[in-house]
């Protein structure tokens, strides 16, 4: 796993170390060729800039961790899912505005 700015990149087979190791975490499922996911990559920056020292926020490029991708059941990205204390708790599937995001980082964190 490397940190670029405040973002926690997940590379392949080290999802379940970043969940271990930071209790309230979002991650953004996204590929490199998704228009949509690419929209969504400056709001996720931005959010973890916003919550840092609060909460983690991640990165997984789906197409480098396909195992994972199929354990949290990633049919469409981008997917962002939310962990409690190790839990999977939510899911957002597509692009969202920042607001709506941190509506749901208010109600589970």
């Amino acid at each position: 796993m490397t940190v670029k700015g405040n973002v926690i990149v997940v590379g392949p087979g080290e999802l379940d170390e970043v969940i271990s190791q930071n209790p309230n975490l979002i991650v953004d499922c996204w590929a490199p060729w998704c228009g949509p996911c690419n929209m969504l990559s400056p709001i996720i920056d931005q959010l973890a800039e916003d919550y840092a020292g609060r909460m983690s926020i991640a990165k997984m490029n789906v197409d480098e961790n396909q195992a994972e991708a199929q354990k949290f059941r990633i049919m469409a990205i981008p997917t962002i899912l939310f962990f409690k204390g190790g839990e999977a708790i939510d899911q957002m599937i597509g692009v969202s505005p920042k607001e709506d995001i941190e509506d749901r980082i208010r109600k589970h964190y």
